[in-house]
């Protein structure tokens, strides 16, 4: 069994002392605030220093997984016994040419949507406020105000679990509601071409202004949180389901479900791992009662939570 003293002295040697940090505060690391310390936080510089740390923990059966702007995860308050890999700079190019725009896994949506205004393409609005990184939406095909992904998606580049680079067209991405063949085979993103359309420059202000005064007016995001915490159950609304309950401003800890928009539970101050996941379990148990509807989760759980169904 390799000890900790040994993981770190290897991990340094594939990406580098300045790329690799101990005891990492994963409340830095995510848009929720809240997380204990990772063992090892890594970024790697680029594809074969990434490809290295994965070969490494995987050979090893070390327990990691991949970040990237922390904007879906809840991690315990007790943090997490392995490796986090953020993909960050190293794999953040951003390049238009023509109505196509080519970015690294660790560029954030907004910056592309920037981008995008910026080159008179039209298609990214829908992304502009969404506070994730490419990677992380493509694995999940996020999507917002009638927008996914996968509606400007040309390609993915993608590392396979053996550390084969792959290019997956649009077809084959098996895109569905906040999932992709990504997500099911485990693969990590390491870039995507997207294509757009021309457009005018006034109309794509206007949307995105319109969506940005929608976003403000809608949405709690004068606190942390990780956008919407449920799936959309099908033929309802999460957050009617969790109002029409009487669950609006209903607090465990810090937490709370968000009076402004009920599909939110947001950190009002303080919040721990645990107020947020007691919460999230009273949501679903009372919306079950009174409906008959489960709610998925959209937050994904890092780190030692009880079963969520226990």
């Amino acid at each position: 069994m390799i000890d900790r003293e040994e993981i770190k002295q290897e991990l340094i040697r594939i990406a580098g002392a300045e790329r690799v940090t101990a005891d990492e505060m994963m409340s830095g690391h995510t848009t929720f605030r809240i997380g204990g310390p990772a063992d090892f936080f890594v970024t790697p510089r680029d594809v074969d220093s990434l490809r290295g740390v994965l070969q490494f923990v995987r050979g090893h059966e070390i327990p990691h997984f991949i970040l990237g702007n922390g904007s879906n995860l809840l991690v315990s308050d007790e943090g997490y016994r392995g490796v986090v890999i953020r993909i960050g700079n190293g794999f953040d190019e951003l390049a238009a040419e023509g109505t196509g725009i080519r970015a690294g896994a660790g560029v954030l949506l907004s910056q592309i949507a920037a981008a995008a205004r910026g080159a008179e393409l039209t298609g990214m609005e829908f992304a502009s406020g969404i506070p994730g990184s490419l990677g992380g939406a493509v694995v999940m095909n996020a999507g917002a105000y009638g927008g996914e992904l996968k509606d400007i998606v040309r390609s993915v580049t993608v590392m396979t679990e053996e550390g084969e680079v792959l290019v997956i067209g649009r077809p084959d991405m098996d895109f569905g509601y906040r999932t992709s063949i990504v997500k099911k085979k485990h693969w990590t993103v390491l870039a995507a071409d997207l294509l757009l359309q021309e457009g005018d420059p006034a109309a794509i202000d206007a949307r995105m202004n319109e969506l940005r005064e929608a976003r403000t007016s809608k949405q709690p995001l004068n606190y942390p949180s990780a956008g919407s915490t449920f799936k959309r159950p099908e033929g309802y609304f999460a957050g009617k389901l969790i109002m029409d309950s009487g669950l609006a401003g209903c607090r465990v800890g810090g937490a709370a479900v968000s009076a402004k928009h009920c599909g939110f539970v947001v950190n009002e101050g303080g919040a721990t791992a645990s107020d947020v996941y007691r919460l999230i379990r009273k949501v679903r148990r009372v919306v079950y009662e009174k409906y008959g509807v489960m709610l998925e989760p959209e937050v994904k759980f890092v780190g030692n939570f009880p079963d969520l169904n226990a």
